[in-house]
């Protein structure tokens, strides 16, 4: 009888038997939510971005379709970010408590470039899809 009850308890700290978690079916058609709308622009999410112009290797941004950037390189410190677009040719992210809002002067399957407005400057910045793999160089130790 022991041995019931303490299936019965996994089976129900598991989740047996609840319908919070069926799966989709092919004929189920999602919802766009308000978050969706914001992050849903063609070609530009769930992609990853290399830089294409600058000194240092490996700079990446990637935009999830959830709202969140993931940005890295080569040698600095990840950081996740909520961003989100503002128009269809604009869009905006935090780091750090700022907003950086940019241009999307350009989108294809192979190339993304940026115009980031930061204070009274536009810095244009250059990405084109990653290669896979890919492997940071080694970098100069001094």
């Amino acid at each position: 009888m022991t041995s019931k009850a303490a299936l019965f308890a996994l089976l129900a700290m598991w989740g047996v038997g609840s319908t919070s978690c069926l799966p989709a079916f092919a004929e189920d058609t999602p919802t766009e939510s308000a978050t969706d709308a914001k992050t849903s622009k063609a070609g530009l999410v769930d992609r990853v971005w290399t830089k294409a112009d600058g000194d240092l290797p490996g700079v990446m941004k990637i935009f999830l379709s959830d709202g969140t950037l993931v940005q890295d390189s080569c040698w600095e410190t990840h950081r996740l970010s909520a961003w989100e677009l503002t128009s269809d040719t604009a869009l905006k992210w935090n780091e750090d408590g700022m907003d950086i809002n940019a241009d999307i002067v350009s989108l294809t399957d192979a190339e993304l470039v940026l115009s980031l407005k930061l204070g009274s400057d536009a810095v244009e910045e250059k990405y084109v899809t990653a290669t896979v793999p890919y492997l940071c160089p080694d970098m100069p130790k001094s």
